[in-house]
């Protein structure tokens, strides 16, 4: 492709947007509210998966030693379940920090520990974090057979629960971006064949006169990702403005929940909204274009 071509491709592109301004308008519309809903549901899908992630990484087993556990045992005991393949952490809970912990649960009702007196009911134990929570039954199966284990726990229903639900939200929320890509591509599609619809003439005339197939597609090719582009950098802005009000509000009202953090969030999130703009855009012209080229 010659620069004489280049330069005349880019002329013509900016020309028709600007003779069919109104057309330009509602195709540039379209593209902006498809692509805002999209990224939308891109930034909840991640953030469905950044909380699977998190309530996954909640997932722990529980060691529990017998009251004749001596300090060396207890200290070999650390050491071999560091060694354990997953491990990453290993928490120590004495009986006076599990007295604690059970005192702030009671709360006003604390007072009645009082009855136990100096008695201490509570066994030693290790909490034990895992890299994956696939790990834990098996650790878990290898764990409570040890010398002076009184019992290894992780909460096996609980965790298969966990397992079936972010594997739902994960499944779900693949699902539903690649169906409003479709949907979305579907709708610029069409939006965009009314403006082709509209220069049919223009491209079996131009036909006629021996121009070739691409000399006739380049200038709807970049006009379809100029507004494509442009929608997308709409919607860029509006989801931007919108993630950070939300996020903020989130983190204020609920502090504990994990919400991604707006960088690099967003750039990601407006890279992949910019990219399918375009993408789209230039799918769009392409498909709507190659029936009026059958002359």
């Amino acid at each position: 492709m010659s620069l004489s071509s280049k330069e005349y491709f880019i002329r013509e592109t900016g020309k028709s947007i600007k003779r069919n301004g109104i057309m330009s308008f509602a195709s540039v519309s379209t593209v902006a509210v498809s692509l805002l809903v999209l990224g939308l549901f891109l930034l909840m899908y991640l953030n469905t998966d950044n909380l699977a992630k998190y309530l996954e990484g909640q997932v722990e087993m529980t060691v529990y030693l017998e009251d004749t556990a001596t300090g060396e045992e207890v200290a070999e005991m650390r050491e071999k379940l560091k060694k354990m393949e997953g491990v990453v952490q290993v928490t120590e809970v004495t009986k006076a920090m599990a007295m604690e912990r059970f005192k702030n649960r009671l709360g006003d009702q604390a007072t009645l520990l009082k009855a136990l007196g100096k008695d201490n009911p509570f066994p030693f134990s290790f909490e034990v974090q895992v890299d994956r929570p696939e790990r834990i039954k098996a650790l878990v199966s290898q764990v409570e057979h040890w010398p002076k284990v009184e019992t290894a726990k992780f909460g096996q229903e609980v965790v298969e629960h966990l397992f079936a639900l972010t594997k739902v939200m994960r499944i779900g929320g693949a699902v539903l971006i690649v169906f409003l890509c479709f949907a979305t591509l579907f709708i610029i599609i069409n939006t965009i064949r009314l403006t082709v619809f509209a220069r049919r003439r223009e491209v079996v005339i131009m036909k006629y006169v021996g121009a070739t197939d691409w000399f006739i597609r380049w200038p709807f090719l970049l006009e379809g990702m100029t507004l494509g582009l442009g929608g997308g950098i709409i919607a860029c802005a509006v989801v931007d403005l919108i993630y950070v009000s939300l996020s903020g509000r989130l983190h204020t009202t609920f502090a504990f929940f994990p919400v991604l953090p707006s960088w690099p969030t967003l750039l990601y999130a407006d890279i992949f909204i910019l990219a399918c703009g375009t993408l789209i855009g230039a799918l769009g012209s392409y498909l709507s274009l190659k029936k009026f080229l059958r002359v």
